[in-house]
């Protein structure tokens, strides 16, 4: 079960950097006011939602103890840059607020995740 929850993490990882790497390659054209959600943003998140509930499951039927509360908060903050970047994706550009939420909520997932003990 230990091998089975590790490629899920990966999996969520390599999720996690294609939404913060595509959120970065399109920076400077956030400066420029034509930046737009590109795909790999969307199956970035796509990934980690999926990966993500995976892992509680797989957590939760190994005996492995889980934070509901930290989760919850992780999942609202996904939902929510989920939503933004899927109703978004087919602009041409997006505003540059909408693409710095989700920014930065991803960021704010990150720090969730690796801080909160």
């Amino acid at each position: 079960m230990d091998v089975l929850i590790h490629v899920f993490v990966a999996l969520h990882i390599i999720g996690i950097a294609s939404l913060l790497g595509g959120f970065l390659t399109q920076m400077k054209a956030m400066g420029a006011g034509t930046a737009r959600f590109v795909p790999a943003m969307l199956h970035g998140a796509l990934t980690m939602l999926v990966t993500g509930v995976a892992l509680v499951g797989l957590n939760e039927a190994d005996g492995n103890h889980v934070n509901n509360i930290k989760i919850g908060v992780k999942l609202l903050v996904l939902v929510v840059v989920l939503g933004l970047v899927y109703i978004k994706r087919d602009e041409e550009t997006v505003d540059k607020g909408a693409f710095a939420a989700v920014g930065g909520l991803t960021m704010l997932n990150i720090f969730i995740a690796t801080l909160w003990t």
